[in-house]
């Protein structure tokens, strides 16, 4: 006997305040239409304190799985049934995939990152020395994953000591490499033997595209890759005051990019069309 029509979406999306200007949902439904899924990526508006009954709600429009991005990547911890554990050690997730009925957690933000740098920039992390602007959770999920992946030094810099500190004595404590704190009180000196060099805070981030890390520019290098999480706008000031000494740079489309296509394949099971999604968001930010 023949099955009738299908009608039916596979749901899922991203949970996050502010959120009306994720561009996520361009790449992932891009995705589905390539592979001929017929998915919906929802990008939804969650205030905090709603964020239990959100997952009430997903639960109840048997989704397959949601994004978190700001403010929920630390609270959602307690609505999942398991959490994966590079995440728990990061103790943020931005991924939630649906398993059996249950809520797994996972952080695809620093994978994401670490695949950008090594398969779009053919740079291995093994052995290299790092500094990363920030302690959230972009700087936390970066960081554990360059640990995990062989980065030899890690330098936090920060304006919160205590986050700040947090993150370095994880580091020191959970994985083999070597990680220092370094407090962002002034105009930050990039030190002379630094080959990776990180921007993981919102600073320039849209609509604050005249803003740029407090950094004394001179002392970035030609022999320096120098990175930020942005991606919107992918080119940055401070990518574009990089690029001008003379330093390798690697805007934040190709991390979301990444990122996107591992929960991607974690909800549908199939591979993710990375070129498909990487040229839906390039549309979007006029770069074809």
């Amino acid at each position: 006997m023949s099955q009738g029509p299908n009608y039916k979406a596979e749901l899922v999306g991203v949970f996050g305040h502010p959120v009306a200007e994720n561009p996520t949902i361009l790449m992932q439904e891009a995705a589905f239409a390539a592979l001929g899924l017929n998915w919906r990526y929802l990008t939804i508006e969650v205030y905090p304190e709603d964020l239990e009954n959100a997952f009430i709600g997903l639960k109840a429009f048997n989704m397959r799985g949601i994004n978190l991005t700001i403010p929920h990547k630390v609270k959602v911890l307690q609505y999942l049934d398991k959490v994966a554990d590079d995440a728990a050690l990061m103790g943020a997730v931005n991924t939630v995939r649906v398993e059996d009925g249950k809520l797994i957690g996972e952080n695809t933000d620093g994978k994401g990152f670490i695949n950008a740098l090594v398969k779009d920039a053919c740079i291995s992390p093994r052995g290299k020395r790092a500094v990363i602007l920030g302690a959230g959770g972009a700087a936390r999920a970066i960081s554990v994953e360059l640990a995990l992946n062989g980065a030899s030094h890690i330098t936090i810099v920060n304006r919160s000591v205590d986050r700040g500190e947090e993150l370095a004595a994880l580091l020191n404590e959970k994985t083999d490499v070597k990680a220092e704190f370094v407090e962002w009180n002034s105009v930050y000196q990039i030190p002379s033997e630094t080959e990776l060099l990180i921007n993981a805070t919102s600073i320039g981030l849209y609509p604050d595209v005249n803003n740029k890390p407090a950094l004394d520019y001179e002392t970035i290098t030609g022999s320096m890759t120098v990175c930020d999480v942005i991606p919107n706008p992918p080119q940055t000031l401070f990518l574009i005051e990089a690029a001008r000494k003379g330093a390798r740079t690697i805007d934040g489309l190709g991390m979301l990019v990444h990122q996107g296509a591992i929960g991607f394949a974690m909800w549908t099971g199939k591979e993710a069309p990375i070129h498909v999604m990487h040229d839906a968001l390039a549309q979007v930010f006029h770069l074809k």
